[in-house]
């Protein structure tokens, strides 16, 4: 199986990238038995990738990471780098590559203190002799002072590293670093082709994938989730029940109250499953016995890591909170659809009786008011006003309509 067969419906964007990584591996291969370096204009040193959210921009640098690393026999026979089977290939996919690097936000943030050790590592050159790929999923996420440190390597890079920024769009980047990017547009994949994704990768039945596919709207990563995770099927059902719920202000309440909780409880799962491990490798790695006391000068290093967790847990809650106003969103977009008469496929079909009913005892109007409570509810999460005032402001507005 390719790497480029993860990439679903991004027809021209594969083709972009097997070109360049065509034109990469040609330029190793030269580099490496001492012949001119072929040009080659297909192949830069820094892409910014921009699509929807499930569009698969890091699925798509992922890929061509994996591609450039390839070392599989086909290449030399005219076959495009990116086999999916080699050492290579393996290795770049599941984040274990000695010289493909990722980044992405633990917090809110890329602090310059996430990317001060990345930067110094691509202006080195590649331990295996291909190329230093530098991936940065939440390239929307670098603050000032970490977006100035990539500029700089991006500006004067070393010659066989490969910077990867993936963003929503070009406007989340700096625009001293996309101008020294080749940009990269995805679209959101078609549902069909999602549900196609989810039945022959994945095993899920036609029904049941057709399903999610459609109710993320081709977003692949929820769909994925939303067909093989039962809990997070539940979630979604708890959220679409939410607008028969806040027909009075004890309603509205108790149901911002459950949503926030259901964030905090994903938080802290999420917690659970790598605070403890991280804490106690750090400890391993710095020499404390078994329930004994830290050595002494490692306290900074425990603050750091304990930062780190804290901003995690943050942006966790803050996900899954945006995930919830997503699917909610959803809902109302259906509502007016049928509101207005539209034929557009509804994404909520398995909830078609609540669709329904809110749909005929409300205007479109109001619909549209309901809608911009939830943009507002967004907005005022990404200025960390707290989350349960936001949301139960947002339930409010849902039942004045």
């Amino acid at each position: 199986m390719a790497v480029w067969d993860d990439v679903v419906g991004q027809e021209r964007v594969q083709e972009q990238l097997s070109a360049a990584a065509r034109d990469a591996d040609a330029h190793v291969t030269a580099h490496a038995a001492g012949e001119p370096v072929p040009p080659a204009s297909k192949m830069t040193h820094a892409w910014l990738f921009t699509g929807p959210p499930g569009s698969g921009r890091v699925t798509a640098a992922r890929a061509f990471a994996a591609a450039l690393q390839c070392t599989g026999p086909d290449r030399a026979l005219g076959g495009t780098p990116g086999c999916g089977f080699c050492d290579g290939c393996h290795t770049a996919l599941i984040g274990t590559h000695a010289d493909v690097s990722w980044i992405a936000a633990t917090g809110t943030q890329i602090l310059v203190s996430d990317m001060r050790d990345t930067v110094r590592k691509s202006f080195t050159a590649p331990a295996n002799g291909r190329w230093q790929v530098i991936l940065v999923e939440d390239a929307e996420r670098l603050n000032e002072r970490s977006a100035n440190a990539v500029l700089k390597a991006v500006e004067e890079p070393a010659p066989r590293t490969v910077w990867l920024l993936c963003a929503p769009s070009v406007e989340d980047v700096l625009p001293t670093i996309r101008s020294r990017c080749r940009h990269l547009t995805l679209r959101t994949p078609p549902v069909a082709a999602v549900a196609d994704v989810l039945i022959r990768r994945d095993g899920v039945e036609p029904d049941l994938a057709a399903t999610a596919a459609r109710a993320t709207q081709g977003h692949i990563g929820r769909a994925r989730r939303l067909a093989t995770d039962e809990r997070a099927r539940a979630r979604r059902s708890a959220v679409l029940k939410m607008p028969l719920r806040v027909e009075d202000i004890g309603g509205c309440l108790r149901a911002a109250q459950e949503l926030v909780d259901a964030a905090a409880d994903d938080a802290k799962q999420v917690a659970e499953d790598t605070d403890v491990k991280e804490t106690e490798e750090l400890r391993a790695a710095l020499g404390a016995s078994e329930g004994g006391r830290m050595p002494r000068g490692t306290a900074g290093l425990m603050k750091e890591l304990e930062d780190l967790q804290k901003r995690r847990k943050t942006r966790t809650q803050r996900d899954s909170l945006d995930l919830a106003l997503t699917d909610l969103t959803g809902f109302y977009r259906d509502v007016l659809a049928l509101q207005m008469g539209s034929r557009v496929a509804l994404a909520n079909e398995d909830v078609r009786d609540s669709l329904d009913r809110i749909a005929r005892s409300s205007t479109p109007e109001s619909t549209l008011r309901r809608i911009e409570a939830i943009v507002a509810c967004r907005e005022a999460l990404e200025r960390n006003v707290a989350p349960l005032l936001a949301v139960e402001a947002m339930t409010v507005a849902l039942r004045a309509g």
